[in-house]
C-alpha cells in the first residue's frame, strides 16, 4: 500500500487515491491466477509486458480485438452481482479473435466508475480473472479510473482488449469454403452481452426492477434477471482443439446482429449459409423475450444468438468428426446448415 500517496484536496473532490491502491492489493490474488509463460512483470508498473510464443511458426500475426459488456452491466449493478460480469468483458474479445484462428495471449481490462469502492472493483475483477483462465489469456494491466460527476457513484462500465498469435499461414479467411460444407453449431449459454437494451424495454426494468425477480416457469423457476445474467461462453479451447484436428474453413461468433450480421461475415461471396430453422435449439430466454415482447422472428435472429453462441464451417466430409471434438471439448454441437451457391450471404429456411 501507497501510505505516503494520499490528497485530501483530491479526495474532497471525489477521487480517493488510497481507494485505488486498496482495489490492486485486493485484485492481485485474482490476476496470479491467469499468469502464464508469456509474463514478464507484476501488476503496478506503467505498462504491461509479454514476451511473444513464436516457436514454430513461419509468420507470426498479431490479432487485437476489444468490446465491453453493452448494457448488462446495468443489470449487474442493479442485482448488486459483479463476479461474472468481467468472464463477459473477455470473452467478447476473445471469442472474436479465435475466429481467426488466433490464439489468446494476454488481456487488459479498463473500468471507470463513480466511486472507486475497492470490494466492488476486485469483484469485478475476478470475473476478468476467471474469463482469462478459461480462454488461456494472461491478464497483465488494466486501469481502474474515478469519476465523480460523470457517473453516479454506484455505477460502472467495463470493457477490455485482447491480442492473440497465429502462423500467417494457418489464419481462417473463407477462401476455400465451397458448395457442400456444412456449418456446425456451438451452444450458447443464454443472452451472452447483447441486445440488453431490447431486454430492459422487453420487461420495463428501468421502471419495474421487481419483474427482474419473478420466478418464470418457461425459465425452469429461474428468474428473468437470472437467466439474463449468465455469462458468456468463452470457446477458445474448445475451437483451439477443433483447428488441431479438422479443416476449419470460417468462424463466427454470433454477437450484435445475431445469424443476420455475424455468419456473413465468414461466407466470401457467391456462397450463402442456408440454416435450417428447425435445427436451431433456441433456448428458453429468447422464447421469453419473443412473448413478453411481441418481438418478430427475423428480428429475434437478427438482434440475438438464438442459443447458438458460434458457428463453425467445415466439409461435410468432417463434420461428424467435428461435432466429435467439439463435444468432447464440452461443447453442444450439431449442424444447422450447409454452404450452397447464392447472392445473399445467409438465408433461414
Amino acid at each position: 500500500m501507497h501510505e505516503n500517496s494520499r490528497s485530501e484536496s483530491y479526495a474532497a473532490a471525489g477521487v480517493d487515491i488510497t481507494a485505488g491502491y486498496k482495489a490492486v492489493e485486493l485484485m492481485k490474488k485474482h490476476i496470479a491466477r491467469t499468469r502464464n509463460d508469456g509474463c514478464l512483470d507484476d501488476v503496478g508498473g506503467f505498462g504491461g509486458c509479454f514476451g511473444l510464443p513464436v516457436q514454430g511458426m513461419e509468420e507470426p500475426v498479431l490479432v487485437s480485438g476489444t468490446d465491453g459488456c453493452g448494457t448488462k452491466v446495468k443489470l449487474a449493478i442493479l442485482m448488486d452481482k459483479h463476479d461474472t460480469i468481467g468472464i463477459d468483458a473477455v470473452a467478447m474479445c476473445v471469442n472474436d479473435i479465435i475466429c481467426c484462428g488466433a490464439k489468446p495471449l494476454f488481456f487488459l481490462d479498463y473500468i471507470a466508475c463513480g466511486k472507486n469502492v475497492p470490494e466492488k472493483i476486485a469483484e469485478i475483477v475476478s470475473g476478468v480473472a476467471e474469463g482469462c483462465v478459461q480462454s488461456g489469456a494472461a491478464l497483465i494491466g488494466g486501469e481502474t479510473a474515478e469519476h465523480p460527476g460523470l457517473m453516479p457513484v454506484e455505477d460502472y462500465d467495463l470493457a477490455g482488449f485482447a491480442v492473440g498469435i497465429v502462423d500467417k499461414k494457418k489464419i481462417i479467411d473463407n477462401k476455400r469454403m465451397e458448395e457442400g460444407d456444412m456449418v456446425i453449431a456451438m451452444a450458447s449459454t443464454g443472452i451472452h452481452s447483447n441486445g440488453f437494451s431490447l431486454c430492459r424495454k422487453v420487461f420495463d426494468i428501468d421502471n419495474n426492477p421487481a419483474s427482474l425477480y419473478e420466478a418464470r416457469e418457461e425459465l425452469g423457476g429461474k428468474s428473468v434477471a437470472e437467466a439474463l445474467l449468465v455469462p458468456t461462453r468463452i470457446y477458445v479451447k474448445s475451437i483451439l482443439a477443433l483447428l488441431k484436428e479438422v479443416d476449419v474453413k470460417g468462424i463466427s461468433h454470433i454477437t450484435g446482429g445475431g445469424f443476420y450480421e455475424n455468419i456473413p461475415r465468414s461466407i466470401p461471396d457467391g456462397l450463402c449459409a442456408r440454416i435450417e430453422r428447425a435445427a436451431v435449439k433456441v433456448l428458453p430466454i429468447f422464447d421469453v423475450i419473443a412473448k413478453d415482447g411481441n418481438i418478430p422472428e427475423r428480428d429475434m435472429f437478427n438482434t440475438y444468438n438464438m442459443g447458438v453462441g458460434m458457428s463453425v464451417v467445415v466439409p461435410a466430409a468432417e463434420a461428424e468428426k467435428a461435432m466429435e471434438v467439439l463435444k468432447n471439448n464440452g461443447e453442444d454441437a450439431y449442424v444447422i446448415g450447409r454452404i450452397v451457391k447464392a447472392d445473399q450471404k445467409i438465408e433461414i429456411v
